[in-house]
């Protein structure tokens, strides 16, 4: 089993050190948008509807830890990177590889191992939509970098035994509809953790290839449930117990408001699961 380091982790994955910045910033924001100054804000905002991008119907309100957008457009906090990012920040930069624009992101890419990652199948959709429209307008020909962990808690390029495999981590650019779907495997729980997803989410697929001028960064936090079900399968076995110890409301990047960050998911073990998310900036 693959341990990460527990000092780095703290320090990189939102640590005291980095609760108390973001947090500060996130009191000013709703101060400033009581204020009537929010709506010049840049934000992020997310819901787990299903619903095109030109209805904000079913949005969830604004819960503590975030601040509300024109109309039913909920604004969710900007997250830590982490760690194990891969675009430059922390070392290595997968987004300047050729290959690295793809949907399908299970298996490894260019010059790596080439190696696959098993798992519970999954497919996420995020829906990037405009804030300042209320979320009522998608926005096409944007980019989205997604990377989580293998079923392990390893994440490639960083994590000793798969620093030479590329996998699970991918772009793309949105479609008409602010839509960006991929394909990979349900990520493990490794110790400190809820289960997630990180995205970074660029103005144009050149910005998200060069690795420059990322408009938002944040996490998307998988259910509970099913989370319990994927666990309870061959291989992800560490997660179970990693998974007892947390909650969202404990965790260090979701404990001050994930309705947001919550991805809405169906499906089965048998024929893999589906998640969907969309967020607006």
């Amino acid at each position: 089993m693959r341990r990460h380091d527990d000092d780095e982790f703290h320090e990189h994955d939102r640590g005291l050190s980095h609760d108390l910045p973001v947090l500060a910033r996130r009191r000013m924001i709703r101060l400033l948008a009581g204020a009537g100054a929010g709506a010049g804000l840049v934000a992020l905002a997310g819901c787990t509807s299903e619903d095109t991008p030109s209805s904000a119907e079913g949005a969830s309100s604004s819960a503590e830890g975030t601040s509300s957008s024109t109309g039913d457009c909920a604004t969710v906090p900007e997250e830590t990177a982490g760690p194990y990012p891969g675009d430059g920040s922390n070392g290595v930069n997968v987004l300047k590889e050729t290959g690295v624009v793809r949907s399908d992101i299970t298996s490894s890419f260019g010059d790596s191992a080439g190696g696959t990652a098993e798992g519970v199948p999954l497919t996420f959709t995020l829906t990037v939509v405009d804030a300042a429209s209320g979320c009522g307008t998608p926005r096409k020909d944007a980019a989205v970098y997604v990377w989580h962990c293998d079923r392990e808690g390893g994440y490639s390029l960083y994590t000793e035994g798969v620093t030479d495999e590329n996998y699970l981590r991918g772009v793309q650019e949105t479609d008409e509809r602010g839509r960006v779907t991929f394909t990979s495997v349900f990520p493990g729980c490794y110790t400190g953790r809820w289960p997630h997803i990180h995205f970074e989410v660029y103005g144009s697929l050149r910005d998200a290839t060069s690795a420059t001028a990322i408009t938002s960064t944040s996490q998307l936090a998988l259910p509970k449930d099913v989370c319990e079900t994927v666990y309870a399968t061959e291989g992800y076995e560490s997660s179970v117990d990693n998974l007892g110890r947390l909650s969202l409301e404990s965790d260090s990047v979701f404990r001050d408001g994930h309705d947001q960050q919550l991805a809405a998911v169906e499906g089965s073990v048998e024929k893999g699961y589906r998640a969907t998310l969309t967020i607006a900036v």
